[in-house]
């Protein structure tokens, strides 16, 4: 074999086959006309292809092979290298299910029925978040996965643990999970409202725990863009009163959030413009200092922007001080 093909490298997967593919019949379209291939290049081609099929079915043995441990592990009972073994298994599989396929493989294996039924109630904290965690990546932007998932009734013990868990990285994974099972997912969506889903947002974020009340805030603010039909819901249940509420927490950058949830509530939709201007809630004078506070402060400019946004929507034109007309 010449010094040339021994320096050649198959390609690692088999996006690389095809963009070799590409790329030979890039070269058919100079003027030179192409020589028939070489049976040496047929025979490398033909590898590669092999090597690129072989690493998804590597993958699905590796799956496989973790599934074997996750089960072991719960028909033999507790031990401290067991679990770091499970906790191995876990990790190797939320990396191999960012891949779109696997996850929908996992799924066809039966695993996530595994996730769900023994280990997002498993005793050991690091065994439950892992299980969310694996969860959330499977089903982020899959359909398909999220419609199985929420058939077995994965939406309601997430929530339960987003909400009462005693381990802190347990419910920020759980309501990661919970985001990706309701987020451009109509019948997720329902689920969520069934099980009041907006009330679990409304204490993660009364929380003490900084990651949980951010990511709880960022959801509530993407469910209300993408579905502005649940203002008349959310307002009935009093959640401008306890946004404001959130707002006169000490400061906190989640407070981004809040402002913009807010601002959802009282465009176009006059029930929650009303409470806001409720003068019981003095969100008026709460929004002034709190602009006052983030002016010329960089990173605080679309909090900022929040919070100017508000104060028109809910008082522009309004008797107020400012102005210096009586009310």
């Amino acid at each position: 074999m010449s010094e040339n093909s021994q320096n050649r490298r198959y390609p690692q997967n088999l996006q690389g086959v095809l963009q070799l593919a590409v790329e030979a019949g890039s070269a058919a379209e100079g003027p030179a006309p192409m020589e028939p291939m070489s049976e040496e290049r047929k025979v490398w081609l033909r590898e590669a292809l092999a090597e690129a099929c072989k690493g998804q079915q590597d993958e699905v043995e590796q799956m496989k092979q973790c599934l074997a441990v996750l089960c072991k592990g719960e028909r033999d009972g507790e031990n401290d290298e067991d679990e770091d073994e499970r906790e191995s298994a876990f990790e190797v599989l939320s990396e191999l299910c960012e891949n779109l396929d696997n996850a929908r493989d996992l799924m066809i294996l039966g695993g996530l029925e595994l996730c769900v039924s023994q280990y997002l109630c498993h005793v050991q904290s690091g065994l439950r978040w892992r299980a969310a965690e694996l969860i959330a990546s499977c089903a982020q932007n899959m359909p398909q996965v999220q419609e199985h998932l929420l058939s077995m009734g994965a939406l309601p013990r997430l929530l339960q643990l987003t909400d009462s868990d005693p381990n802190p990285t347990v419910r920020v994974k759980a309501l990661y999970a919970v985001s990706c099972l309701v987020r451009e997912q109509e019948a997720g969506l329902q689920a969520f409202l069934s099980y009041d889903g907006f009330s679990v947002l409304m204490r993660g974020m009364q929380t003490e725990n900084e990651k949980l009340r951010t990511k709880s805030a960022f959801l509530l603010l993407n469910l209300l863009t993408s579905h502005p039909e649940q203002k008349d819901v959310l307002v009935s249940m009093g959640m401008v009163q306890q946004l404001v509420s959130v707002l006169r927490t000490p400061r906190s950058p989640f407070h981004e959030h809040v402002l913009g949830a807010l601002c959802c509530l009282v465009e176009d939709f006059p029930p929650g413009l009303r409470d806001c201007r409720n003068p019981a809630l003095g969100l008026e004078e709460l929004l002034r200092q709190r602009a006052k506070e983030l002016q010329g402060k960089e990173e605080s400019q679309e909090e900022l922007e929040f919070c100017e946004r508000l104060r028109v929507l809910c008082f522009h034109g309004q008797p107020s001080e400012d102005n210096g007309m009586d009310r």
